[in-house]
């Protein structure tokens, strides 16, 4: 059987940290134990309000995580400045609103394709590879392999939220995208809303090669630990 790989979005222990505005937990530590539990990359989003994971959060990352960084990022030219400095093995382009609790939907990037293309090629001259974060649209597959980046990541919040017969019908769209985007040539990641219970028919579709989870190992490391949650992630992923 494949082996899809998991990333460990570690935003919501900065988030605990920003809520008291103090040093605890400290989001570096937390990266430690995800990889001491099996994860093959670190993702953060560093947002541009920083409500959760802040600058020196990145720095101390890049100095000590062993596998790899994802480092989540609106097309901005802050964020393509403090990637280009920071050098993530992978950047991903996401959509940002002030108001929003987390993101709410892909890109558009047919609608934004000559920006995210001019972005794109500035990130991968500094050695990133770059995602696009996007619904599973035919229209925004054509556009993200058009857009020069390597890999797309499918937005699985709508499969994550469905209930009774929307979940089969939001699972072939997340498979008809797959299928499409790796004939295009783009590698296929998924991410957002997957849980230790909805996470397999996922995992399942045969070109998805990433996961990118957070909330629900954050949730588990409550009653687990952290180390202990993503071991949970990587075995029930293997299985």
């Amino acid at each position: 059987m494949k082996r899809v790989r998991l990333g460990v979005n570690i935003d919501h222990v900065a988030t605990l940290r920003q809520a008291r505005r103090g040093r605890e937990p400290e989001p570096v530590a937390a990266a430690a134990l995800a990889e001491l539990g099996g994860a093959d990359q670190i993702t953060v989003h560093l947002r541009e309000d920083r409500r959760h994971i802040q600058d020196r959060d990145l720095e101390l990352l890049r100095r000590t995580v062993a596998t790899g960084i994802d480092q989540e990022m609106a097309a901005v030219p802050e964020m393509v400045r403090i990637a280009r400095r920071i050098r993530p093995e992978l950047a991903t382009l996401v959509p940002e609103r002030r108001e929003e609790v987390t993101t709410e939907g892909g890109l558009d990037v047919a609608r934004q394709l000559r920006t995210l293309a001019r972005v794109t090629r500035q990130l991968q001259r500094a050695g990133i590879r770059v995602s696009l974060f996007v619904d599973p649209a035919p229209a925004q597959v054509r556009a993200a392999a058009a857009s020069g980046a390597e890999a797309v990541e499918f937005n699985t919040g709508a499969y994550a939220e469905a209930r009774g017969p929307a979940v089969a019908v939001e699972l072939a769209k997340l498979r008809t995208a797959a299928a499409a985007a790796a004939e295009a040539g783009l590698a296929v990641y998924a991410g957002h809303g997957l849980t230790y219970h909805n996470v397999l028919a996922v995992r399942d579709i045969p070109e998805v090669e990433e996961l990118n989870i957070g909330h629900s190992i954050v949730s588990r490391a409550v009653f687990t630990g952290l180390e202990q949650a993503v071991r949970d992630m990587v075995a029930l992923l293997a299985r």
